[in-house]
């Protein structure tokens, strides 16, 4: 082959390759994805609308909004079997006292304590299921509840968000609740407005969290402010000294209206998601304390194509051990259906992130993934959730494997 040639034909296939590796590192990045359980609806329940939580055996509990005996949601447990099957059992099936005095509609991931007793929220109480001999016992800790479930510390003591910040302890006569910061509460709203995810705590027993509206900062798409990033830190003798740290809509790409809750990594660094930009379908931010006191927000990654790669997330980010961060875009992806995506971000030596899509959904296999991803013991799988979609219509509990 002359030189000439040699060189055409080398360089165009130099060219067809490296457009096929982005390619596959845009679309598919060598995840396997697996749907453990398809809800239909029925007793077994529908409408995932939160995320998954294991215990000390491996098993996997949440919450769906719908279905059950009574229509009204439930709360569920899947276990796997030898064969590597899951199966689902229901644990209680809300509403089933006169008045739905117990709850109804769960919108809540469930938390543990240290006991293996399961916590979470409906849209008018806050709930416990204990493990007993002759299966799981329900009870309501408390007349109150949200959409946004609760974080919990090694003491027990459980923190909830939605109007304001607030803790529920339990002491001699039952469970009490604290205020600890009421949101709008300044002018204009500028401290934020209704949080829509609880509080995430550090290793120093502070919280954060975010807020959908609020902070002085208007865009169109917000006009009563486009959401802030809260710290509330524990300062001593169990008082607590609320501050915000962001406010969206400070830059023209900055991102707008937060729906999930933060991630904190062991350097105080805070990583979240917000629905909007100012110039695309979302962000994945961090936010990072400076010497000064202050903290600087960096955009990770602005979703500039939601139609193939996603866009639109409603979830937060988790880390893996190499400090890869993963999550969900609850649309886009696929063009015939915009179900959304599953997503990876690696951290460059440039101090930029790659960006990669582990899974695009279908219909039949989920729709509308939009709840924290959670890993096993292991770092090897992640397991994550939709509100509909699936061989069932309701929703999936889904395993995928980066």
């Amino acid at each position: 082959m002359p030189r000439n040639r040699l060189f055409r034909h080398l360089t165009t296939h130099t060219a067809v390759l490296a457009f096929t590796l982005t390619l596959a590192n845009l679309t598919w990045a060598g995840s396997k994805y697996k749907v453990l359980y398809s809800f239909t609806g029925g007793e077994d329940g529908g409408g995932v609308h939160a995320g998954v939580a294991f215990d000390d055996k491996g098993n996997l509990y949440g919450t769906t909004s719908g279905g059950g005996a009574q229509g009204e949601g439930t709360a569920f447990e899947l276990t796997r079997n030898a064969r590597g099957k899951w199966s689902e059992a229901v644990l209680y099936s809300f509403c089933s006292q006169p008045r739905c005095s117990d709850g109804a509609s769960p919108h809540s991931t469930p938390v543990f304590d240290a006991n293996g007793n399961l916590y979470g929220t409906t849209n008018g109480t806050s709930f416990e299921l204990s493990p007993g001999q002759g299966g799981w016992n329900f009870s309501v800790i408390y007349e109150a509840g949200s959409a946004s479930g609760y974080a919990i510390d090694g003491s027990g003591n459980l923190y909830g968000a939605d109007g304001g910040v607030w803790e529920l302890s339990r002491g001699a006569n039952g469970w009490s609740e604290t205020f600890l910061h009421i949101f709008c509460s300044r002018k204009e709203c500028r401290d934020g407005d209704n949080a829509l995810a609880p509080p995430t705590l550090d290793a120093m027993g502070n919280l954060y969290g975010t807020t959908e509206f609020g902070g002085g900062n208007n865009a169109p798409e917000c006009s009563i402010g486009c959401g802030v990033i809260y710290q509330v830190q524990a300062v001593g003798g169990g008082k607590w000294k609320y501050r915000v740290l962001h406010r969206f809509a400070a830059f023209p790409n900055d991102g707008l209206m937060p729906q999930a809750g933060v991630t904190v990594d062991g350097k105080g660094n805070v990583y979240g998601t917000t629905l909007y930009s100012g110039t695309s379908s979302g962000t994945v931010f961090e936010l990072s304390p400076q010497q000064n006191g202050s903290w600087k927000e960096t955009i990770l990654y602005n979703f500039p194509n939601a139609g193939k790669n996603g866009g639109a997330p409603v979830g937060a980010v988790t880390f893996d051990k190499l400090g890869n961060l993963y999550g969900t875009a609850s649309a886009g992806g696929d063009p015939t259906c915009s179900c959304g995506v599953v997503f990876k971000m690696t951290p460059q030596a440039n101090g930029k992130w790659s960006y990669s899509v582990l899974h695009r959904f279908k219909g039949t296999d989920g729709y509308g993934p939009g709840y924290n991803l959670i890993f096993d013991q292991n770092y090897k799988h992640l397991y994550g959730t939709t509100a509909a979609g699936g061989s069932g219509g309701y929703g999936v509990v889904y395993e995928i494997t980066p």
